[in-house]
């Protein structure tokens, strides 16, 4: 009875390490938590926080983690749209790091006019995020048409945005290269007084709004379906154009977001230097999530997840003092290997021979 007991206990272990393993945010996170005891043996104070002060005397947090989530903002945002546009159009918006140079170039027309060292802001500060929301929902619309009316493949259709957007960008600023006044650097640092740094509060709101139009509406399903198959989806009275389209729309919302905090950080825009490589990183954060890059899958927090992946990756490299031209080449074949790891070959080895090997060995004290 007793032999009975423990081998029904052995199943249920085995069965819980089973689902663990299959579950949907396991590797991410486990990549995640691999990184960051990476980051604490090589610096052990790392996940330290304290209370120090900026330059201008006002209290704030200071720690690497802060860092990490602080840097993070614009790639999660970005992630969170990537994750809607590559589940139901089955590609990728390889424009979005140009798209900020339009958004950014938008902003600081409106907050510098036609002046480059301005002592006031020439529009409200909801004013310029307006339009430069607008600005990105606005080349979200011009890729949605693209990919949901003419059905060009999305890497080709954004291709378009990605080669011609930072020249729009410069054009939108007049050529100009505008510095707008300290208070609209509020934004992208920190509110005096407020020691959290404003991008991480953006973050929060952005990402707590995100789960809560997936809960309490049918997009995430939607585009899911669309993702798997547009025609079934199409019989079943959806229209796989105008959710496609809304995607790309609801991803240049997240670009504008993204181009406000960006363009804030430093109070200008450099069309041509701003935010390089960050849609390919968006991408990563996307596969690293655990979603399908095919379409047709929505792991919303994965993508979440991945993004900040990055990001503490990008600062071991930093910690580890290597040269800024290699930084791209190192997290390349990291990353390469962690979403090997995710393939489904690699899963189901790991979900068999896991909970195997426990269990024979489990069977061996048995007998023991």
């Amino acid at each position: 009875m007793a032999k009975n007991n423990k081998k029904a206990d052995t199943h249920h272990e085995v069965s819980a390490m089973k689902k663990i393993i299959k579950h949907k945010l396991f590797i991410p996170i486990v990549f995640l938590m691999f990184l960051l005891l990476i980051n604490i043996f090589i610096k052990p104070g790392f996940l330290r926080i304290s209370l120090g002060k900026d330059s201008s005397g006002n209290p704030v947090l200071i720690g690497n983690i802060i860092n990490i989530l602080n840097n993070a903002t614009e790639l999660v945002i970005l992630a969170i749209g990537m994750t809607l546009v590559t589940s139901s159009s089955k590609g990728q918006d390889i424009s979005v790091g140009s798209t900020i140079a339009i958004v950014g170039g938008v902003i600081m027309r409106v907050i510098c006019g036609n002046e480059t060292q301005p002592t006031r802001l020439m529009a409200p500060i909801i004013v310029a995020l307006i339009l430069g929301c607008l600005a990105g929902m606005a080349c979200g619309a011009f890729n949605g048409i693209l990919v949901a009316k003419f059905n060009i493949q999305p890497m080709v259709a954004t291709l378009i945005l990605f080669t011609a957007g930072r020249s729009i960008g410069s054009m939108a600023m007049g050529g100009l290269k505008p510095k707008a006044v300290a208070s609209f650097g509020y934004y992208g640092n920190f509110i005096p007084g407020f020691p959290i740094p404003t991008p991480i509060i953006i973050t929060i709101v952005v990402v707590a709004i995100t789960f809560l139009v997936l809960k309490k509406t049918n997009l995430g399903l939607y585009t899911r379906a669309v993702g798997i198959n547009d025609k079934s989806s199409r019989l079943n009275g959806l229209s796989p154009a105008r959710i496609k389209f809304l995607t790309y729309v609801i991803m240049g919302f997240c670009v504008g977001i993204a181009g406000f905090v960006q363009s804030s950080r430093v109070q200008t825009v450099n069309p041509y230097t701003i935010v390089p490589g960050i849609e390919m990183d968006a991408i990563l954060a996307v596969a690293l999530g655990g979603n399908s890059l095919g379409g047709g899958t929505l792991n919303m927090a994965g993508s979440i997840i991945g993004a900040y992946t990055i990001q503490t990756l990008t600062s071991m490299l930093t910690t580890l003092n290597v040269n800024t031209n290699a930084v791209p080449v190192f997290k390349a074949v990291i990353i390469i290997i962690l979403v090997a790891i995710q393939t489904p070959t690699v899963k189901k080895f790991f979900s068999s021979k896991v909970p195997l090997s426990k269990l024979a060995t489990n069977n061996g004290k048995e007998r023991g």
